[in-house]
């Protein structure tokens, strides 16, 4: 029977042993899985168009071709989007331009990866008995939009074309899906919502719909990164995007089926062959795209009283070109 020194360093041995165990586990890199040698990334999407090369990457199994245990939550806009990153449910989001930069104004911890895509195909949706054939004729007039979103921003700019502001109409905050059918009860007179509900209007409004195209503000999708995420996970993510976005453009058609079976019915086919071409992919940071949120930026300010500064610096600060850099030099372009 060994005696109580023998004991005694057999214990000692096993709480060393124990000790280093833990303190290895500890040390792995954050964002990497169980092995230490794949990243593990939380992405927060939405349905929309402007993020397909995550719908594309999720159908072609490209996350785990490029090495990466992806986790991807499908949310129901942008702004949704943006909350499960800022809640910390998620490392990176693909969000709307608006819902960032307000973010941003508000203190939160988010940067700015890529700007994914683009899009400048807007309508301000009406009744022919309204009789709004210009955006001049929306003065006193109410108009329903989904707050919050680039939809909002969208018709701040259609207002400012005619010299008018929302001071001069009567906005009412609808989700989304709920502007086709307060515009056929006629408890608007007129509606702004994302073009996945264009159709929609047209079916209820039947003989009545009415629409006046605006190409004036470019909206775009943003993938961004919160607290929670490293440098090594978000180049990784990134990196499979641009590789969807390549694949979308060599097969168009096969990107658009891709999207349609990953919305799992959000989308319709009419609605993605329509509008996916009208979309600009491929992963940039450009002069623009930081010209566009400080237009966005000091609008949002004056509109919704936000506190936090909206000058270019401080924009530009809120800008992470390390994980584009790294795997697309050429595309960043903003200094």
């Amino acid at each position: 029977m060994p005696g109580p020194r023998a004991v005694t360093a057999v214990l000692l041995a096993a709480l060393l042993s124990a000790l280093a165990t833990a303190c290895a586990a500890g040390s792995a890199p954050a964002g990497t899985g169980s092995a230490g040698d794949r990243p593990a990334v939380t992405l927060a999407a939405s349905d929309h168009l402007g993020g397909a090369p995550v719908h594309v990457a999720q159908d072609r199994a490209l996350w785990s071709a490029d090495g990466l245990d992806a986790t991807v939550t499908t949310q129901p806009t942008g702004r949704d989007a943006l909350n499960a990153v800022l809640g910390g449910q998620a490392q990176l989001g693909v969000v709307g331009d608006l819902p960032a930069v307000t973010a941003v104004l508000g203190g939160r911890e988010l940067r700015v990866v890529a700007d994914l895509s683009r899009f400048s195909d807007w309508r301000l949706l009406t009744r022919t008995d309204r009789q709004i054939t210009g955006f001049a004729a929306l003065r006193g007039r109410k108009v329903g939009v989904p707050q919050g979103t680039n939809v909002e921003y969208a018709l701040s700019r259609m207002l400012a074309s005619a010299q008018l502001t929302a001071a001069d109409v009567t906005v009412v905050n609808l989700a989304p899906n709920q502007v086709p059918a307060a515009l056929a009860r006629g408890d608007v007179d007129a509606g702004v919502t994302f073009p996945s509900f264009y159709d929609a209007a047209r079916t209820a409004l039947g003989a009545r719909y009415a629409e006046l195209p605006f190409t004036g503000y470019t909206a775009r999708t943003l993938l961004v990164a919160g607290p929670s995420a490293d440098e090594r996970t978000t180049t990784a993510a990134l990196r499979t995007l641009l590789r969807a976005q390549r694949e979308m453009a060599a097969d168009p058609a096969g990107a658009r089926k891709a999207v349609l079976a990953q919305s799992k019915g959000a989308l319709q086919a009419g609605y993605v062959d329509a509008f996916q071409p009208r979309y600009g992919y491929g992963a940039t940071l450009s002069p623009e795209l930081l010209a566009e949120l400080e237009q966005e930026a000091a609008w949002a300010k004056a509109a919704q009283g936000l506190p936090g500064p909206a000058d270019r610096a401080t924009l530009l600060r809120h800008l992470n070109p390390g994980p584009l850099t790294a795997v697309d030099p050429a595309a960043v372009t903003v200094r």
